[in-house]
Order: C-alpha cells, then structure tokens, then sequence
C-alpha cells in the first residue's frame, strides 16, 4: 500500500535531503494528525506540488506542526506533452466531478469555460469563489491518487473566447458527437505515437462543451483556429463523463499506465 501524501509550499522541498527534516502545517498537518491520527514512526510523502517527493518517517505530530526525517527524495519530470482539458461549466457540480476524475487518471491543467450554452455562470464575486472551489477540488484529488504534482487552473475562457487555446505547440481535440475521426486517429496522424510530428506538440488540449453542447460559433471559431472535431465512442457521453474517458484514453495511447517509476 502507497504511503500517504501530504503537501507543502512549492518550493519548500528544494533544500531536502536523506536524514533532513520536512515540516508539514496548517490544513494538511491537521488532516495528518487529528484526521488520520498519524503517531510517530508511521511512513509517509510530502510533495511540493510541482515534482519534487520525499519519503520519510513521522518524527512527532501535532495539528499545528508534523515533522518528516526524510529518507529518500525523487524528482518527478514535468510530462511531456501535458494534458489540458477544457471544461465547460455544468450543473450539480458536474463540472467538478470531471475535473477531479480526471485529475486522478493524469490531468495536468484545467480551463473552466462559461461556454454559450453553459446553464451555469459565474459572475462577479461568484467567479473567485468557483475557481477556488476548481483549485480545492484538484489539490484533493491529486492527494488521492498520490500524485507529486497538482493540476494546474488556467484562465477562464468566455464563449467563442475558447478558440485561444490553439496556436503553436498545441494539438486541440473537440470531442464531439458529429465528428467523423476518433480521438485515437487524431493522435495518431499527429504522430504523437510514433515521434514524427512535423511541429512540436507541447500539450494536447481536450476541449469539452455543457449539456446543450458546443455551440455552431464556438464549434466554427475552434476549427477555424485549428481545432479538429474527434469522436470518443459511439455513445454520447455526459459533460462529467467525457473529458475523464478522454483523458484515460490518451493516456493509454501515450503508454503512461503501467508500473510507477
């Protein structure tokens, strides 16, 4: 069974070292000590949120303070390309549950989007609070699946707006109903399967519409830009379905599920 994880500030694991000590606080100290009731001893993780990981053995733990004696650190590589994912705003948290599967199969970055036919909006003060609500949602789905590093919020997209996510270095896939490819053709003539693309893919972005769907201006703006429209299936997938299936598809494609390093 995997250690549990607990994070720090990114960056406060730079000086670690074998025999070092690591102080974990504020929430997650609380969660270690009076949720888990962690006791001297016992092993964990700490990561900073962005790659690096140590593994040590409980020193002493209060709900203020737990201090780690670090017995091994790894630096984990930043993904090559990275997975975003576009999330149409959704009802009944819809949207929330998607971001936080999809954090657990890989997810490396996320776009909320107040698409046009997104029942939900966030304006106002609504919209600070909704994005924080995403970020929280991620920090705990990445400690679930022990992942070194936590998904990243981007900016959040309006409208035909979401068509910025193209441009050099990224391979947009619209999932949508209508398309002729599959998500796995796109890949491949991509040649992100086989190392021959003609321009460096630095991030592939999934692009996923609310319950009405993506609008036809959205849909045109996204092609226009370079956009290409993929099928997942031969079903019609739920906004907090899709981009999950999506994520876990590539990731397969890409050869990333197999035995941790």
């Amino acid at each position: 069974m995997s250690n549990p994880l607990f994070y720090v500030g990114d960056g406060e694991l730079a000086p670690a070292s074998a025999g070092a000590t690591v102080v974990v606080s504020g929430a997650e100290a609380r969660h270690a000590a009076q949720v888990m009731r962690l006791s001297p001893g016992e092993r964990v993780d700490v990561a900073d949120g962005s790659g690096r990981r140590v593994s040590g053995i409980v020193h002493s733990a209060a709900p203020d303070r737990v201090e780690v004696t670090v017995e091994t650190v790894h630096d984990e590589p930043a993904p090559y390309p990275e997975l975003v994912l576009v999330q149409a705003l959704a009802k009944g948290d819809r949207d929330v549950l998607a971001i936080q599967t999809a954090t657990e199969l890989g997810l490396d970055a996320v776009h909320p989007w107040q698409a046009e036919r997104s029942i939900v909006r966030w304006k106002g003060d609504k919209a600070a609070k909704a994005v924080a609500k995403w970020e929280g949602a991620l920090l705990s789905a990445a400690k679930q699946a022990r992942r070194t590093r936590v998904p990243r919020t981007e900016k959040v997209l309006d409208g035909v707006g979401v068509a910025s996510v193209c441009g050099p270095g990224s391979l947009v896939l619209v999932l949508h109903e209508d398309a002729r490819q599959s998500l796995g053709d796109a890949v491949a003539e991509a040649g992100m399967l086989t190392g021959e693309t003609v321009e460096r893919v630095e991030r592939i972005v999934l692009v996923v519409g609310p319950e009405g769907g993506i609008s036809p201006a959205e849909t045109a703006a996204l092609s226009e830009a370079g956009g290409r429209p993929v099928l997942l299936g031969h079903h019609v997938l739920r906004s907090s379905t899709a981009g999950p299936a999506a994520v876990a598809v590539l990731q397969q494609l890409l050869g990333r599920f197999g035995p941790r390093p």
